[in-house]
């Protein structure tokens, strides 16, 4: 797919299709206004015959539309005009997109980047559409032995600006939405893919293979390393597999050089049976996705790495596959972990914090600015927030305020839950410095707790996305969440969010 940046107006526009909306009560927007008083109000005449009403998720494809050079002129409802927000407008450019690629149009002009949003830019509603688009035509079919084959695809599209003044700060944007695009469909590439093929070395050879593609530095530590390092949290939850553990990191140097980076740290559990605490086997194949957070932490870094953001970025996965075997960690085992902490592992289900713990304390030898890591951690955050938001914890304020203003402003939201010393009591263990679970309530929270005590020598935030990452269901897949939210988040870092 190519994206392109159009200016003039819509009925000059010689492409296979222009598109423009309606809101509600058939009241067309600014844009389709222009097409049709040089159309003789003949979307008017189309809209007073009731073949559409504007109700948002409708669409109506005319064709040969007189006064205009395009093929085709597609009308998107967007629904009533004082609730038309982020959420609407995102749906409005899925729906469009969808209904393009099924229409045989080859290119097209979308209008809908003009509507008027409160408090959205120009170039935020570039950016976004260009995210949105790429997010409706991804598809993942590579293990399918026939491929859907269209008689046309939709390769071209073109955003519409005002006047040329503008085309320079929306090129900009562009740019900023292609490259967070790209790192999406990675992190939603790594996600679909099968254990069988995604696993540990599977995501190590990807971060190589990025790291030569980007020119930044990759290292990959195999078990023996983070043995003599201490690393007994980690390598307890892979003991089980015949798949080997690893520990991922890459150095991204587009900062200062001396400037302390920004870490992400990212639950790369290729595949989770639970181990000797075996989950229930209705949707297990669904746990392929428990290493959602390194393929986020990964689609970040090409992202980052793609627009060449001004800052310096590390990315640490901890990598494993939870089993059970004759070798794997029992209920009732303790290890020491990097830091020196012990943990008595009551439940080898929990075993995201045990990968994660060592690698929050590996990531105090870079003396980060801001330590955040990213998990599909437990069932307790859908539960409690469902599959609309991901969960925030973070010891600084600051930081978590930052986070979710770039959730704001990426579409892709976080709710802050507590992290009160009050749940701390609830990891106790008489045999080690704590548990790796905190019983059956707050679990999410408790969760957080654990590793907060792995992150005292920086600011740090955690992201949940175990209700964010994927979909189950007919539209079953993962969705490149918060791949978005992050690299907005370093947009801002870098003073580049438009």
């Amino acid at each position: 797919m190519k994206f392109s940046i159009k200016s003039g107006s819509p009925e000059k526009q010689r492409s296979a299709c222009v598109v423009v909306g309606v809101f509600e009560s058939r009241k067309l927007s600014a844009p389709a206004q222009a097409l049709d008083k040089a159309a003789g109000e003949y979307l008017e005449k189309v809209l007073r015959g009731g073949d559409m009403d504007g109700k948002a998720g409708s669409t109506l494809m005319l064709h040969q539309v007189p006064g205009t050079l395009c093929e085709r002129v597609l009308l998107v409802g967007l629904g009533k005009e004082k609730e038309f927000r982020a959420r609407e407008y995102a749906r409005a450019i899925r729906c469009a997109v969808k209904t393009l690629n099924d229409s045989g149009a080859t290119d097209a002009v979308l209008y809908l980047t003009l509507l008027d949003l409160r408090k959205r830019s120009l170039a935020w509603r570039i950016r976004q559409a260009t995210i949105v688009a790429r997010e409706t035509i991804y598809r993942f079919d590579r293990f399918k032995s026939k491929q859907d084959e269209a008689r046309h695809r939709l390769r071209r599209i073109g955003f519409a600006v005002d006047k040329r003044a503008d085309v320079a700060a929306a090129e900009v944007a562009l740019a900023q939405g292609i490259g967070i695009g790209e790192g999406i469909a990675l992190t939603r590439d790594l996600g679909n893919l099968p254990a069988n093929h995604c696993t540990p070395a599977h995501l190590a050879a990807t971060a190589q293979a990025l790291a030569q593609e980007y020119g930044f530095d990759c290292e990959v530590l195999e078990a023996p390393e983070m043995e003599a390092l201490g690393m007994n949290a980690l390598l307890a939850v892979g003991r089980g597999s015949r798949q080997a553990p690893k520990l991922i990191v890459a150095h991204y140097r587009g900062g200062k050089e001396g400037e302390a980076p920004l870490v992400l740290v990212g639950k790369g559990i290729t595949f989770d049976s639970g181990g000797i605490s075996l989950k229930p086997g209705a949707d297990m194949d669904e746990m392929k996705y428990d290493m959602c957070g390194a393929a986020t932490v990964l689609g970040v870094l090409k992202a980052c790495a793609a627009l060449q953001l001004p800052l310096n970025l590390s990315v640490i996965v901890p990598t494993a596959e939870n089993m059970p075997s004759g070798d794997a960690t029992r209920p009732g085992d303790i290890v020491t972990s990097l830091s020196g902490q012990t943990i008595e592992i009551l439940n080898t289900d929990a075993e995201g914090r045990l990968i994660l713990c060592d690698a929050l304390t590996y990531a105090e030898r870079f003396a980060p600015k801001t330590v955040i890591d990213v998990a599909t951690l437990t069932g307790a955050c859908v539960v409690a927030l469902g599959h609309v938001a991901s969960g925030l914890f973070a010891n600084d304020e600051a930081l978590a305020h930052e986070l979710l203003a770039a959730g704001e402003a990426a579409n892709d939201r976080a709710w802050q839950l507590p992290l009160w010393d009050d749940y701390q009591e609830l990891l106790k263990s008489p045999f080690a410095d704590m548990a790796n679970i905190g019983g059956r309530w707050g679990g999410a929270i408790t969760a957080a707790c654990f590793l907060s005590r792995f992150t005292k020598k920086y600011e740090w935030a955690h992201l949940d996305i175990a209700g964010t990452a994927w979909k189950s269901g007919a539209d079953k897949g993962a969705t490149g969440r918060p791949v978005s939210l992050l690299a907005h988040y370093l947009l801002q870092h870098a003073g580049l969010a438009l």
